[in-house]
């Protein structure tokens, strides 16, 4: 797990970076390959603190972005939004696994259904 926090516009504090480090990483759970991830955080006029996340597992990129009022509540919004991104991909992913067309087309089945014995199918040679 790879995570890089960049500080624009404000001073970096290693509370903020161990806070935002140890919520991004609780993400890691859901994925099965490594985590990348980069954190930026900015603060705007003194008042409205952005966070902006981008990860990369594999294959899979989620990005979000968040602003209000206080470092620590941008940050848990931005996480909230990850992390539903990341359930909600992960749940796609398991959806296309297409194990209700598999066992819609099993001659077996079928007969247990119906109550009839089908006659296992035969290729027929060239």
């Amino acid at each position: 797990m790879n995570i890089s926090i960049t500080f624009r516009h404000m001073e970096g504090t290693e509370a903020v970076k161990a806070y935002a480090t140890e919520k991004i990483a609780r993400i890691q759970r859901f994925l099965r390959q490594p985590l990348h991830g980069q954190v930026v955080l900015s603060c705007q006029n003194h008042r409205l603190h952005t966070a902006e996340v981008d990860l990369h597992a594999g294959g899979d990129r989620f990005h979000a972005h968040e602003t209000s009022e206080d470092m620590y509540a941008t940050v848990d919004l931005v996480v909230d939004k990850i992390e539903r991104q990341v359930v909600h991909h992960k749940e796609i992913v398991g959806a296309h696994k297409g194990a209700e067309r598999a066992v819609a087309h099993l001659p077996i089945e079928a007969s247990y259904q119906t109550g009839q014995v089908l006659e296992p199918l035969r290729a027929r040679a060239k």
